[in-house]
């Protein structure tokens, strides 16, 4: 009879889950956690003390002053050419034409009235009567022009100039050039007003004529134009001639612009007149010229005036 096989055993296992170390690592490690158990530990006393903040650099304190802006006026070449009334010099002085005009609009120039008769900056509108009302320039020089009036005179500077601009349109093929009016006194303004009243009523005369001591020509600054080939024509026809598209393009050049143009009548409450021109000296020209403008109001910052106060 032949013995049963007994069942075999497996030998018991360690309570320890997972492989065993060895012998050697686990003793390393229990002195490990022993030394950590036995290392003395900071009270909060000791946490919180921290070492004192050490300054590396100190910052210089910034002194801010105020900067006084520069007077133009005070300028020693403008006081002088103040004293001999020499308005380029004056111009010159601030700097130029641009530089004169920003420093009047920033009211940066109490040396400079933009309503004294006697500079080629002064304004003069419906708004901005001369003052006196009646002025009249101390010298006036003979237009080297053809007149179709006797109103034949302008300020020696204005006359000189549109003397220059009449020779460099005709050596340009542009034509000849002569004048119908410059300088127009008070009583004559007076009656010049009064005439358009007469024949076209007081809304059209005040849209075509400056009233007495109202007008630029009273200045000595201002030339109308007409066109001369084989005569001189009327101030009505000259926007039609090849002159005044020249005179519209390179007025700017020998001191002058065209005061009253369609884009600017809202402004100036004039009808336009490409005939009509208006001596500013050369810096002052370039500089409108340049920026774009098309009324003295916008030049210098100034309101509108279409209409007459009464």
């Amino acid at each position: 009879m032949s013995s049963v096989p007994q069942p075999q055993h497996a030998a018991p296992r360690s309570p320890i889950r997972g492989p065993a170390l060895p012998i050697g690592l686990a003793a390393t490690a229990v002195g490990i956690l022993l030394s950590i158990a036995s290392a003395p530990v900071a009270t909060s006393a000791e946490r919180a003390e921290m070492p004192e903040p050490v300054v590396v650099r100190e910052v210089p304190s910034v002194q801010v002053g105020a900067t006084t802006a520069a007077d133009p006026c005070s300028e020693p070449r403008v006081l002088e050419a103040i004293s001999v009334a020499d308005d380029a010099a004056i111009i010159a002085g601030f700097g130029g034409g641009e530089s004169f005009r920003a420093a009047v609009v920033a009211g940066n120039a109490p040396c400079i009235s933009l309503g004294d008769p006697a500079h080629v900056w002064v304004v003069v509108n419906k708004a901005r009567p001369l003052d006196p009302l009646t002025f009249a320039p101390t010298s006036l020089a003979e237009l080297p022009l053809q007149m179709t009036t006797r109103s034949g005179q302008a300020r020696g500077d204005a006359a000189a100039a549109v003397g220059e601009l009449a020779a460099a349109a005709a050596a340009e093929g542009a034509g000849r050039i002569g004048a119908n009016n410059g300088y127009r006194s008070y009583d004559l303004q007076v009656a010049t007003h009064a005439s358009h009243v007469r024949e076209n009523g007081q809304a059209e005369a005040d849209a075509a004529s400056a009233r007495a001591g109202h007008s630029e020509h009273q200045t000595g600054l201002a030339v109308d134009l007409v066109a001369c080939d084989a005569s001189c024509g009327g101030i009505e026809t000259f926007g039609e001639s090849v002159q005044a598209a020249w005179v519209a393009e390179n007025a700017w050049e020998y001191g002058f612009i065209v005061r009253y143009e369609q884009v600017g009548a809202g402004v100036t409450g004039y009808m336009p007149e490409p005939w009509h021109l208006r001596y500013l000296g050369h810096e002052l020209a370039a500089a409108y010229h340049h920026g774009g403008y098309h009324t003295l109001e916008e030049f210098f910052g100034l309101p509108a005036a279409p209409d007459y106060a009464h």
